[in-house]
């Protein structure tokens, strides 16, 4: 045998390897998400053993795993939601949620319907400001206190709460971690966001309620058990001094949030700012403030980052997405529809934000290859609605239905994957169907 000849059976065995792990990676994710879905064990063993298996199959190491920004840990979410979680925890000690749960009871008189209308609300006006993860950290235990107060079951009004932050969270260009990726990569704006998306979220935020008061019409004919006449919010603030230092402090957080690009800080360190900041005027303790940190909440993150990471490492991912551009072709509409359609499948069920930055570089691609680019490309809105709705399909599509189901969980009300998923897949497919139509109206027949 020649050293060509050599070369030759040398590339076919490599070429072979490389297959096996391919094929190895996708059965390991496939196993491992079988049993997230079916919850044969917990979420973080089922997660932390598919690490483990990819990690024997040579695909993650240190530097994969905590350094890299494409296949490991996205250590901005995870430094954002534990800041976060420290800001809720302290506010916890004010009284303020037991406030706001006692005036959404007076304001609903009792009434669930009512009371479903009130969460979106106040789930979705402030996501596109707040992000959507800050919204639900707020917001979820309001809704389990008030469901407690009135002796109804808080799984429709949580799993609402879920579906109204990941809709409200495409607002704007920080409503959603998704955006951010999109932003980035296609030179995308604030005022972008509010021209093209700020529109078809409020519609479908309307829609929402509607859609929620059918779905759970028979948890809602269900009657409150409490008399709200003698409920008065006032008294649930404790100490009215510790709740204005930190109310100050938040606000303080909001405006940065808002401002982030500006003043040249990711999301996660103004949290971690703004979580410094509320210790220092609350004077809390450590063993106070680490106390309300869902550390299970955020090993799942880590590890789901790093399995998915192992997708992107084989290239499975990408893949996926050269194929859907290969098929598209010039045809605009086409290529819009499979990038909503396909991006709410396929990140519902790798979760939206590694899908999102396995496959904004394609979308790049097709946006400079298509008739229309820059902000008035219909791709890269059919990219941001199809990422951002696909967070409402599965438990684990987005990060804040993985923190809203680890609080529920944390609470005495556990929601079962497929429990969550039977809605949400309704929602999902409502809401592309809504989002179809307005892509197809604004920028192929009023164009």
């Amino acid at each position: 045998m020649d050293v060509r000849d050599l070369m030759v059976v040398r590339a076919l065995e490599a070429a072979a390897t490389d297959h096996r792990v391919v094929v190895a990676a996708v059965a390991i994710f496939a196993i491992t998400y079988a049993f997230i879905a079916t919850e044969k064990v917990h979420r973080v063993a089922a997660a932390l053993g598919g690490v483990a298996a990819m990690t024997a199959i040579g695909l993650v190491d240190a530097d994969s795993a905590f350094f890299d920004r494409d296949t490991g840990v996205d250590w901005n979410v995870i430094f954002l939601l534990f800041g976060m979680m420290v800001i809720v925890g302290i506010l916890k000690h004010t009284g303020l949620f037991e406030f706001l749960a006692l005036w959404a009871a007076r304001k609903s008189h009792g009434d669930p319907r009512r009371l479903l209308a009130l969460t979106v609300l106040v789930t979705a006006v402030p996501s596109p400001i707040l992000d959507n993860v800050t919204t639900v950290l707020l917001v979820t235990p309001v809704v389990l206190k008030v469901c407690a107060r009135l002796g109804l079951s808080p799984a429709p009004y949580l799993m609402t709460v879920v579906f109204a932050a990941n809709i409200g969270g495409m607002a704007t260009l920080i409503g959603d971690p998704p955006n951010i990726i999109i932003a980035s990569r296609g030179g995308l704006t604030f005022n972008d966001f509010l021209v093209h998306s700020l529109p078809i979220t409020v519609v479908m935020t309307v829609g929402l309620v509607v859609l929620c008061r059918f779905m759970f019409r028979r948890e809602l004919d269900q009657p409150t058990h409490n008399d709200i006449a003698d409920i008065r919010p006032g008294e649930a603030i404790t100490d009215i001094r510790l709740l204005v230092r930190c109310l100050v402090v938040l606000g303080l957080a909001m405006v940065a949030f808002s401002l982030h690009h500006m003043l040249h800080l990711d999301p996660s360190i103004v949290a971690m700012l703004g979580a410094g900041a509320m210790v220092v005027v609350s004077g809390a303790s450590p063993e106070e403030f680490l106390a309300e940190i869902e550390w299970t909440t955020l090993a799942f993150f880590m590890a789901l980052f790093v399995l998915v990471g192992s997708l992107v490492e084989v290239g499975v991912i990408g893949d996926l997405g050269r194929v859907a551009a290969d098929a598209m072709a010039e045809h605009e509409l086409l290529a819009s529809s499979v990038l909503l359609f396909g991006s709410a499948v396929v990140g519902g069920f790798v979760d939206n934000i590694p899908y999102t930055a396995a496959t904004v570089p394609i979308v790049d691609d097709m946006v400079a290859a298509s008739p229309n680019s820059g902000s008035g490309s219909p791709l890269w809105w059919s990219f941001v609605l199809g990422a951002d709705l696909g967070g409402n399909t599965t438990a684990v599509a987005a990060g804040a239905n993985v923190v809203v189901l680890g609080l529920a969980h944390r609470a005495g009300h556990r929601i079962s994957f497929w429990q969550f998923t039977r809605y949400g897949l309704v929602v999902t497919f409502a809401s592309l169907a809504v989002g179809w139509a307005y892509i197809w109206l604004r920028y192929f027949v009023l164009a």
